[in-house]
């Protein structure tokens, strides 16, 4: 049991915190139910994606770690920027190769989610940055059309394609609403994959020559 109340954790939270988060902190690991494979392609699929949620003692971490890394960069942004995305994109405004998402590798970064949802073993969570701007409906704060189409045929050609004939099967996808995003500065989507050996993950997510500085 965490000694860390629900009602303290959510007056002291580093982010705005969901219903479901504070439903969260109300656990104990053993109590949570982690999303499995159908779990995920439900939620995506019906875009009901303010019930993911972190394990909880995940959770707590996460907002240590969120709150930590604020006081001492200012920002996640900037630690995002010093530590996990490439050197050549320097800081916003980003002057992208390419005004079309994901079209030119050295516009986007695939890395393995720092701080994944709680998801059963066998499933990844990766998250792909992007320094092109990935088109919302302001109104709605969720993917227009023609940006969902642009987005999905990278996932097909990047990820699935690349496990089989059956990879459509493995590979889950989204975007985070702009309300639910706890990193809003930074273009980024969310990729779920089934089975993957590390081999195809460490190939994904290696540093690219255009992702570095010259010497």
């Amino acid at each position: 049991m965490s000694d860390i109340q629900p009602k303290a954790a959510s007056e002291d939270a580093p982010f705005p915190l969901t219903d479901v988060d504070k439903w969260v902190l109300s656990l104990t690991d053993e109590e949570y139910h982690y999303h499995d494979w159908d779990d995920m392609r439900k939620i995506i699929g019906e875009n009901n994606l303010s019930v993911l949620k972190r394990k909880p003692s995940d959770l707590r971490r996460y907002m240590k770690w969120t709150a930590e890394t604020k006081a001492e960069y200012g920002s996640i942004t900037n630690y995002l920027i010093r530590h996990r995305l490439p050197k050549t994109w320097g800081s916003p405004p980003f002057a992208p190769a390419s005004a079309i998402p994901f079209d030119d590798p050295s516009d986007y970064k695939v890395l393995i989610n720092d701080w994944p949802y709680g998801l059963t073993p066998n499933l990844t969570h990766i998250v792909v940055w992007s320094r092109t701007v990935i088109e919302t409906d302001p109104k709605t704060g969720d993917m227009t059309p023609e940006t969902r189409r642009v987005v999905a045929s990278f996932i097909k050609g990047f990820f699935a394609d690349k496990l089989g004939s059956n990879g459509d099967e493995k590979v889950l996808w989204f975007k985070n609403w702009v309300a639910l995003q706890s990193v809003r500065a930074l273009e980024h989507i969310h990729v779920i994959v089934r089975d993957v050996e590390q081999d195809v993950l460490d190939e994904w997510t290696r540093e690219l020559d255009c992702h570095r500085l010259p010497n």
